[in-house]
C-alpha cells in the first residue's frame, strides 16, 4: 500500500519538476474514508462542506469546531495512507492567535495530520501561529465559500486583471508563510497556472483548470450521492444516489408483498425445542 503520506511529502509534488497530479477527496466518516484510500486518494479532506452534504445546512458556515472534529476523528480511525486535513470551520481562526491555536489542535488531536483554512495575506498571522505549534496548513484561495457573504454568493473569483494578481500575491503570500499546499477554488484557468507557476508549493484545483499539480473533488459529487446542485467542476461518476433510492424501493415492496424475508433469511430452530414450544404453548 505504500507509505503514510505526510505534509513534507505533498510539499514536493509539484507537476512542474515530474511529479504526478496529487488526488484529494473528501471524507467524512469511516466508509467514506475507506473508499477513498483504496481509490489511490493521495489527501483525505474532512471537509467543512460536510455542513451542507451530510449534517443538512445550507451552507458551509452552520459547522462547528466539535462537529468538525466528530467527523474528523471517525476518517482518522480508518489509518489511511492518504494524508488527513481538516477543514477549520468559519469563526475557528477569525479569533485570536492563540485561541486559533487551540481550535487547530482540537482538529489534530481528533486525528488530523493537518488543518485547511480560506483567505489571502489576511490570514497570514494565523498561519504562522499554527505552523509555530509545529502544526502543517493548507491554504485555500478564490471562490472561498466561508466568504460568501462578503463574496456575494458563490462567484468565481479572479476574473479581472487586477483581481487575478492579487490572488497570485495571496498565493506567494501563504506560500511564504509556510502552507505546504495550497487549494485553488472557482478561478479561471490562466488565473490557476499563473498561480501554479508562482508558488513552490503544490497546487491543488477545485473549478481552477487542469494545470493545478492536483484536483479536488466533494466525495458525495463525485458518486452522484449529491443531486440538488452540480457545479461546472463537477464530473459525476456513478449515480449513487438514484441507484440508491431504486434499491431501497425494491426492500420496500418485497417487504410489502411478504417476499422478504424468506425461509433462509431467518434462523431455524432446534426441532426438538420447538416441539416442546408447541406443548407449552398448547399447555398455555
Amino acid at each position: 500500500m505504500g507509505a503514510k503520506l505526510t505534509a513534507p511529502t505533498i510539499s514536493r509534488c509539484k507537476r512542474a519538476t515530474g511529479a504526478d497530479p496529487l488526488v484529494m477527496l473528501t471524507a467524512y466518516d469511516a466508509p467514506s474514508a475507506r473508499m477513498a484510500d483504496q481509490a489511490g486518494a493521495d489527501l483525505i479532506l474532512v471537509g467543512d462542506s460536510v455542513a451542507m452534504v451530510v449534517l443538512g445546512h445550507d451552507d458551509t458556515m452552520s459547522v462547528t469546531v466539535d462537529e468538525m472534529a466528530h467527523h474528523t476523528a471517525a476518517v482518522a480511525r480508518t489509518r489511511p495512507r492518504a494524508m488527513v486535513v481538516a477543514d477549520m470551520p468559519w469563526m475557528s481562526y477569525h479569533v485570536t492567535p492563540a485561541d486559533t491555536v487551540t481550535n487547530a489542535a482540537r482538529l489534530i488531536r481528533a486525528g488530523a495530520q493537518a488543518v485547511k483554512l480560506e483567505g489571502g495575506q489576511e490570514r497570514v498571522a494565523m498561519i504562522e501561529a499554527i505552523v509555530s505549534a509545529q502544526v502543517p496548513v493548507m491554504g485555500h484561495l478564490g471562490l472561498t465559500p466561508q466568504s460568501m457573504l462578503a463574496q456575494g454568493g458563490y462567484r468565481v473569483q479572479g476574473r479581472s486583471s487586477e483581481a487575478a494578481l492579487g490572488l497570485v500575491a495571496d498565493a506567494k503570500a501563504l506560500a511564504h508563510a509556510g502552507c505546504f499546499a495550497i487549494v485553488l477554488e472557482g478561478m479561471p484557468a490562466a488565473v490557476g497556472r499563473m498561480i501554479t507557476d508562482a508558488v513552490d508549493v503544490p497546487t491543488i484545483g477545485i473549478g481552477a483548470g487542469g494545470h493545478c499539480d492536483g484536483q479536488v473533488l466533494v466525495f458525495h459529487d463525485v458518486l452522484g450521492l449529491e443531486t440538488r446542485m452540480l457545479p461546472r467542476f463537477v464530473r459525476r461518476y456513478a449515480s449513487l444516489h438514484a441507484d440508491g433510492v431504486e434499491a431501497l424501493a425494491r426492500f420496500a415492496t418485497d417487504v410489502r408483498s411478504g417476499a422478504f424475508p424468506s425461509p433462509e433469511e431467518g434462523y431455524e430452530m432446534n426441532s426438538d425445542e420447538e416441539m416442546a414450544l408447541g406443548l407449552y404453548g398448547h399447555q398455555g
